[in-house]
């Protein structure tokens, strides 16, 4: 922690501060920070004693000089984190994991995985609980999605990525689920995050529209500090200034989590543009940008989905981006999962 004094304090008001700091516990160690007094805490855990610091004469700033999360940061893990999901791996390399919005009906959901394992995707993306800003969208399959994911993936040996709304959903969802993604509006539901910590699965952790980096390291901790070490970070689009029709993607997040922390993030073009004109240059970018993953919406029958058609790419469409990944993976040395 850092106690930033204001330009005019005087020595007696520095030197409140340092006993202050002393009675606290904790050990103050004074310099000059350009044209102010700073005072450096050690000791301490976060921000203890901020509070009362802040109330003393002369007092401008108390700054955090470490993270607040202490098992995602960076230098808690030995390097970047990788872990085995489902016959591939999240982490050193570019891992793709796309399919529908939502499990519509059996006929679609095998046609999708059908064509995935052909182009060598280990992972399809559907939905079986479907979270929608108008309670007149539709809402999913529910059970039966779950039913589905489980036949389909016992008939072609893909893994499952699905979403779970709620702690009491876990433990029916990871029973066919291989990845259990938590949606951008259950960022910091801090029930559902505590009970992931305890879950067996890898967890997805999609970013709040409006969150913070911090924030979303902070909602990882959740889970990490349940017991739980494998989640995956993803940006899929910030509400923003701008008047982009849906979001803007932040790719410039993605160099900033990996000097923040040690877990792997991939990248939502889909949602993060929500038109399917825009993903596949999106998804190119994201690779370049250093992206750990790419998360893509693909339809058999776009025009017809029941959700997010817009924004879903058709099978020749994802096939002729799956080529230009390949080949930009190539160039840049990176193995596209």
């Amino acid at each position: 922690m850092l106690v930033v004094m204001s330009a005019d304090a005087t020595p007696s008001q520095v030197s409140a501060v340092t006993d202050k700091i002393h009675s606290l516990g904790f050990t103050p160690q004074v310099g000059q920070g350009g044209t102010r007094t700073v005072v450096v805490v050690s000791g301490n855990h976060g921000l203890e004693g901020r509070e009362a610091l802040l109330r003393l004469p002369g007092v401008e700033e108390v700054l955090r000089t470490t993270p607040p999360y202490k098992l995602a940061a960076r230098d808690a893990h030995s390097g970047p984190s990788t872990f085995p999901v489902a016959g591939t791996r999240i982490g050193g390399g570019c891992t793709l994991i796309a399919g529908p919005c939502s499990v519509e009906s059996e006929r679609m959901l095998l046609e999708t995985a059908t064509f995935m394992t052909r182009l060598g995707v280990k992972l399809l993306r559907a939905g079986a609980y479907k979270p929608r800003t108008s309670p007149y969208s539709f809402q999913g399959l529910g059970e039966e999605g779950l039913r589905l994911l489980a036949k389909v993936k016992e008939q072609t040996n893909i893994g499952i990525v699905t979403e779970v709304l709620d702690a009491e959903a876990v433990a029916r969802v990871e029973e066919v689920a291989d990845v259990l993604q938590v949606g951008t509006r259950n960022m910091q539901n801090t029930t559902l995050l505590r009970r992931l910590g305890a879950a067996r699965r890898p967890v997805l952790l999609k970013r709040g529209m409006a969150a913070t980096v911090d924030e979303w390291l902070l909602a990882a901790e959740y889970v990490l500090a349940g017991g739980n070490p494998r989640v995956i970070l993803c940006e899929r689009g910030i509400r923003t200034a701008v008047d982009h029709p849906y979001a803007t993607l932040d790719l410039g997040v993605i160099p900033i989590v990996k000097q923040r922390s040690h877990l792997p993030i991939i990248v939502d073009p889909s949602h993060g543009t929500g038109r399917a004109a825009f993903v596949p240059a999106m998804g190119r970018a994201a690779l370049a940008a250093g992206a750990d993953g790419l998360l893509i919406e693909v339809h058999p029958d776009p025009v017809n989905a029941r959700s997010d058609g817009q924004q879903s790419l058709t099978f020749d469409e994802f096939e002729q981006l799956h080529r230009a990944l390949r080949s930009l993976a190539d160039a840049l040395g990176v193995a596209l999962l």
